[in-house]
């Protein structure tokens, strides 16, 4: 077989992986994580020998995963409303003190996983697919393949784990604002301001005609090299300012929102960030994968612990005047968008028919779930992504 024919085999079969993932996905109604099924595919396709270890490379897109993770950290900070953030401020804080209990949680079972890969573990369980490629890349550079094994599972299970107490908790806030709303107890306030800022055209959106694709990727490109030269210069890492890039460019409304949506590359380029995170399972044995299963269970095990005590039992949730709505929001770091958003219609739907009634408990249950995932996911995981990495 030519060189030529063995890349399009090994690309269809790692873009087939993933397109198993999505088919059960959608299936079991996101019950089973399409990235999940993707990756133990990959894993056991390793173990059994039945894969090549690098597949990744023969594919074509192995240099690819390197240069998308810049571009769609700016992406990602074009998506970053600062004027939700502002007004969800209380959650925002709630979030950011969860990010701190999930670090402590964590390096306090150090002496049982390994410095490392608690290092690894951290921004990964505050996000998602940038903060992944991030932590398992510089832990393969360092030669640390179980380290990035693990990271790399800690993303494909963290959803599993993180949508049961957000559900169920979620669903207890629920009942609570229905029974307030029935009783008359409820009142929903309006936000003129943020009605008023919603009607404001932004020179992006006057000028759209002009952001074409290529212009959206140009703009995306140019701002990742500026966010590399930054990091050559000072050492600042180029994802905190490639995600300050874009959150300001779309603050000022000098560039769309979600600039590779509109573009068309935004999939494509999460595909080949998904590619790069494919090599730290090619050298995974069968006793590894029995540490990987010990280290995982006390990662999450001491992470829901450590929520539970600061959100549920301490006086900490008196911030968001719910118990309950506060767990859910300190669990969303592990879920991000559309996890969160996905899992507020699930609980609206659950308890009432009524559309009034679920949208009041929307309006109070999508704000708080889905600003926490994105101060979490999108920008703090990005930012202790930066910093943690140096110290691999």
């Amino acid at each position: 077989m030519s060189n030529a024919s063995i890349m399009f085999l090994s690309f269809f079969i790692i873009i087939g992986f993933f397109a198993i993932g999505d088919i059960l996905g959608v299936a079991t109604k996101a019950k089973l994580s399409s990235v999940f099924v993707a990756l133990f595919l990959f894993l056991v396709g390793f173990m059994f020998q039945k894969l090549p270890s690098d597949i990744v490379a023969k594919s074509g897109l192995g240099q690819i995963g390197s240069w998308a993770a810049p571009l769609l950290i700016f992406h990602m900070g074009t998506m970053i409303n600062i004027k939700e953030l502002i007004a969800e401020w209380r959650t925002v804080v709630m979030t950011i003190i969860s990010v701190f209990v999930a670090i402590t949680s964590i390096f306090i079972i150090v002496p049982f996983i390994g410095k490392y890969a608690a290092i690894v573990s951290v921004p990964i369980l505050n996000g998602g697919i940038i903060a992944t490629q991030i932590m398992t890349g510089a832990a393969l550079e360092k030669g640390l393949q179980t380290v990035a094994a693990l990271g790399t599972m800690v993303f494909a299970i963290q959803k599993f784990v993180g949508t049961i107490p957000a559900s169920y908790f979620g669903m207890k806030a629920g009942k609570k604002i229905l029974e307030d709303y029935r009783k008359g107890r409820l009142e929903i306030e309006k936000n003129n301001e943020i009605e008023k800022n919603k009607q404001k055209i932004s020179f992006a959106k006057k000028q759209e005609k002009y952001y074409t694709n290529f212009v959206c990727i140009a703009i995306t490109v140019f701002f990742s090299f500026l966010s590399r030269i930054i990091q050559d210069k000072t050492g600042l890492n180029i994802s905190i300012s490639a995600l300050v890039f874009g959150a300001l460019l779309s603050y000022l409304g000098l560039v769309p929102n979600a600039i590779l949506d509109k573009a068309k590359m935004s999939g494509f380029l999460s595909f080949a960030v998904f590619t790069s995170l494919v090599p730290s399972l090619a050298k995974i044995s069968f006793q590894d994968l029995l540490t990987l299963s010990l280290q995982l269970i006390l990662i999450f095990g001491s992470l829901l612990i450590g929520i539970f005590i600061i959100a549920y039992i301490l006086p900490t949730w008196k911030l968001i005047g719910s118990r309950d709505l506060a767990v859910g929001i300190s669990v969303a770091q592990l879920l991000g968008f559309p996890a969160t958003y996905l899992i507020a219609n699930e609980i609206a739907t659950a308890l009432t028919d009524d559309d009034d009634e679920k949208n009041i408990i929307l309006k109070k249950i999508v704000p708080a779930y889905v600003v926490a995932g994105l101060a979490s996911v999108t920008t703090m995981s990005i930012i202790m992504a930066g910093f943690f990495v140096k110290y691999i």
